[in-house]
């Protein structure tokens, strides 16, 4: 595994949510409503309107210490300060240190990147957005529906591995390994594993379903 690079150490303010594990690219709606996150949002808001998100462990009590940062688009004020923010996820980050906790999580961070893709993670991504496209066929067929692959579906290999961690693995954990991942053809190779894995299984259904037909 190639080693993060670091760029420069910044300080961000940290939002902590149970079950969310935000990517690069994909997009992250938030209803504000506890008064230190109203208080960080509005203090974003009048700088440079990003923050990090961070997967939280309640069991635990505690948050993993590698997330996203997210750039808030757009704001739609409520009533008693209350607000719904879309956010857009842009790079990952591991914390270093925590630097404040109280009115709201602060920490010095240091972004990193995958490795630049190889051939083969190149050749991978071709296999994933295959399976991709007969999964949500099959699924089109057992459900009669017409959903389809999205025309601005990510061409570039990284952002293609970071869309399907977002919305094909329900495990929040399965999620958070695949956002630490710094090898973009390991994070394919889990992905298309899966997308098999899901083809198979709704193929047998599918086949079951035409014999209880005919």
């Amino acid at each position: 595994m190639a080693s993060p690079s670091s760029i420069s150490l910044c300080e961000l303010p940290l939002f902590p949510l149970p079950d969310v594990v935000l990517f690069p690219g994909r997009p992250l709606p938030l209803h504000i409503f506890e008064d230190r996150y109203r208080l960080m949002i509005n203090t974003v808001l009048e700088s440079d309107r990003k923050f990090g998100v961070l997967l939280w462990n309640p069991t635990i009590s505690k948050s993993v210490n590698v997330g996203c940062v997210t750039e808030i688009s757009d704001v739609v004020k409520l009533n008693n300060g209350r607000m719904n923010i879309m956010t857009q996820g842009l790079q990952r980050f591991r914390v270093v240190e925590i630097v404040r906790q109280m009115p709201y999580l602060v920490g010095k961070v240091e972004w990193f990147e995958d490795s630049a893709p190889d051939a083969e993670a190149l050749a991978v991504g071709g296999k994933v957005e295959k399976s991709l496209r007969e999964v949500v066929g099959l699924a089109n067929k057992l459900t009669h529906k017409d959903n389809i692959v999205p025309e601005d579906l990510p061409t570039d290999p990284i952002y293609l591995s970071f869309w399907v961690a977002s919305l094909f693995f329900n495990s929040s954990y399965d999620r958070q390994e695949l956002l630490e991942l710094c090898e973009t053809g390991t994070r394919l190779k889990k992905e298309l594993s899966l997308l098999d894995t899901l083809k198979s299984e709704l193929a047998a259904r599918a086949a079951i379903e035409d014999a209880f037909r005919s």
